[in-house]
């Protein structure tokens, strides 16, 4: 017999049960956010799932423990049923672009949006950039001017909860015209990410081998680069989900189940900057990159996938709740990103696939998103699995090939080359032909090796605007 819920449950219960549209979601405009650990608040959107237990996540520590980690291949099960991202929910095939981006796209973003990463309000605050400063400065041998922005977030619905979105943009000092932009989510803690556990022999690495930086190498090309800081936008725990951007469309209270998580309020984010750049006459706008490792590889993706006018994807070591299938039992589960720990990333409702539900009941996995990036080129990146200074399998490389192979029939009837093989390719041989890319290299938990391979990939995809059109400040 279920016990009974805590007053405290009951009214955090409550909190959930609004409407849809968002009638008398808070009492007043002027409440402080609801306070809650992310345990309290895990346990409350449990409660509001009417969830009492759900599965361990996989133990990369303990390898004798009943849920230990998976790292051998023949315990995956071989027909892992995938949707499929061709046909759709009433069995009609998808036989033309139009019926993709008319009919299919549009089911698979709706099953994303409430099961997956939640849904952004309908309407959003307004974001006003401020340029807090501009200086020449030198990045390696290159000249470059610096902005240093604000993205002043509108919170004159709660005025309690303040959002100042951290954006910095670096372009060549002697650029003649609008250029390309890579911009990267920046990382806010240590080379290890807080948080995101390992096998025993994975390596967190920081920058790569010695050579010029990531940004050095994007100066070469003639292009600029930004990093936004994901944390301004919305912090990383669950703690923190009455507060930042999901916080203030909330009004300070709780989410719904199927309110938006971190990746998508992240996503939210780099689409804000992005408005930003369609700004300043410094910028090709068509020609913006995004570029992500680990948790923000998991939200590269997602905003590569949401939005259309980011031209490229740099997505490294996402992992589950990004490139990986969710199906696979292998490395990080479903179990794990449902835990006190990873939940905030995602919508509430993504618990219920940890209990009483399972990956196999998702209506939608990773090569539907991969899917929505398409037909615009994106490049999956990974650390080898093994071998010395390896990043480890819990990111489960394999997992994440397969789903770009699933992702193929997408990229082809949108006119675009899949991968071309199903062969999961050795460790530094990238499958580079395609508009649909993918490589491993040595080097650990980063993209800085495949960098170079990167930036060879989107020179097909970009030419540098300098000298084609002056620019304007």
């Amino acid at each position: 017999m279920p016990r009974p819920l805590s007053v405290f449950a009951l009214a955090c219960s409550f909190a959930l049960g609004f409407s849809a549209r968002g009638q008398d979601r808070a009492p007043s405009d002027q409440a402080a956010p609801a306070k809650m650990t992310a345990r309290e608040d895990h346990k409350r959107m449990m409660d509001a799932l009417k969830i009492e237990k759900l599965r361990p996540g996989a133990d990369p520590r303990n390898l004798e423990a009943p849920n230990a980690v998976n790292y051998d291949e023949s315990k995956v099960c071989g027909d892992l049923k995938l949707p499929d991202p061709l046909q759709m929910k009433d069995g009609t095939p998808v036989t033309t672009p139009e019926l993709w981006w008319t009919r299919r796209r549009p089911e698979i973003v709706e099953d994303f949006d409430r099961e997956i990463y939640g849904r952004v309000p309908k309407e959003t605050p307004k974001v006003e950039w401020e340029v807090l400063s501009k200086s020449e400065e030198k990045v390696g041998e290159f000249p470059v001017i610096t902005k240093r922005l604000t993205g002043h977030v509108d919170n004159s619905t709660c005025p309690s909860i303040k959002v100042e979105i951290q954006l910095t943009l670096t372009t060549p000092a002697d650029a003649k015209g609008a250029v390309p932009v890579m911009m990267e989510f920046g990382f806010a803690f240590g080379p290890r990410p807080a948080g995101a556990p390992a096998s025993p022999k994975a390596k967190f690495a920081g920058p790569g081998p010695a050579g010029p930086s990531w940004r050095e190498q994007v100066l070469a090309t003639g292009w600029g680069f930004a990093v936004l800081v994901p944390n301004s936008i919305q912090a990383d725990n669950g703690a923190g989900l009455n507060e930042g951007i999901i916080g203030l469309c909330n009004k300070g209270q709780p989410r719904r189940p199927d309110d938006w998580g971190a990746l998508r309020a992240w996503a939210w984010g780099a689409s804000r900057a992005l408005d930003y750049f369609e700004t300043d006459k410094v910028v090709d706008a068509k020609k913006v990159g995004i570029e992500g490792l680990s948790r923000y590889g998991k939200a590269a993706l997602v905003a590569m996938a949401y939005d259309q006018r980011f031209a490229i994807g740099f997505i490294g070591s996402s992992g589950a709740g990004g490139a990986k299938l969710l199906r696979r039992h292998f490395g990080e589960l479903v179990e794990n990103l449902a835990g006190s720990g990873e939940y905030h990333w995602m919508a509430g409702n993504f618990l219920k696939y940890a209990g009483p539900l399972t990956p196999d009941d998702l209506p939608v996995d990773a090569h539907e998103l991969i899917a929505l990036c398409a037909p615009r080129p994106t490049f999956i990146s990974y650390g080898a699995s093994e071998g010395p200074g390896a990043e480890g399998q819990w990111v489960d490389q394999r997992g994440s090939f397969q789903a770009a192979v699933a992702a193929g029939p997408v990229f082809r009837l949108l006119g675009k080359k899949d991968l071309g093989t199903t062969e999961f390719p050795p460790v530094e041989t990238g499958l580079m032909e395609g508009d649909l890319t993918f490589r491993q290299h040595k080097g650990g938990h980063t993209t800085g090796p495949n960098w170079p391979t990167f930036l060879k990939f989107a020179e097909r995809h970009f030419t540098t605007s300098s000298g084609q059109e002056e620019a304007r400040d």
